[in-house]
């Protein structure tokens, strides 16, 4: 993966306006937990739509203190693998104001990382999550409130949809306790500890993936 050109709010805007909608899933080092989110989600969401419906949603990952063009830890990619999701050619990249500029979705592991998101500013507040405050959220809107991912604008339209809608229940609905929306640090761990965090990561996914696609998870 290529770092996104260009800089500024406007370039944001100009972005914004394509048909297009861009997840970014964001971490520490970017070798171990938003890997694994990037690679499940891009799997979830072609499992579900296909090659071809999937072509407007781009996701992508980064890192606050990323591991630039660092391959994702051994242990991640054999998380992905257990998923049935690909590893392959993955390259780490550290956090840049053009990462958040160009995002529609950017969906942290923890509280400091949507944090230091925030606090590039770029307008990221009503678009920044914790990948399971995010959770929380999606799972209280009701799916008939959003686009028809069938219609015209398709799973693209339905998707901001969807953002709007829980920035605007996220003053709302509170995490039960302080580490109810944290996705733990996996590094150093043994691969028990890692699957622990894919299980947890893919879980976390499913409603998330649904609440995008209108496509429930196969049984």
């Amino acid at each position: 993966m290529t770092a996104p050109e260009g800089r500024g709010i406007a370039e944001h805007r100009h972005h914004s306006a394509e048909h297009t909608f861009r997840i970014l899933h964001v971490s520490t080092g970017n070798v171990c937990r938003s890997p694994i989110t990037e690679r499940l989600t891009r799997h979830a969401l072609a499992h579900r739509l296909g090659s071809e419906r999937t072509s407007g949603l781009i996701v992508e990952s980064a890192g606050t203190w990323g591991h630039e063009g660092a391959p994702m830890e051994a242990h991640a990619a054999t998380v992905l693998t257990d998923f049935g999701a690909d590893p392959a050619g993955f390259l780490g990249r550290e956090l840049l104001d053009e990462h958040v500029i160009r995002a529609d979705l950017v969906l942290t592991a923890t509280r400091d990382h949507r944090a230091q998101v925030i606090s590039m500013g770029h307008s990221a507040g009503l678009r920044t999550f914790t990948l399971k405050e995010f959770t929380r959220l999606v799972r209280a809107i009701d799916p008939a409130t959003l686009p028809d991912p069938e219609e015209a604008g398709g799973v693209v339209d339905r998707a901001r949809a969807l953002v709007q809608a829980a920035a605007a229940l996220r003053g709302w609905l509170l995490a039960p306790t302080e580490d109810a929306d944290e996705v733990h640090d996996p590094y150093g761990a043994p691969i028990t500890f890692f699957r622990s965090i894919g299980d947890e990561i893919h879980e976390a996914l499913d409603p998330v993936v649904t609440a995008l696609t209108g496509v429930p998870a196969p049984a």
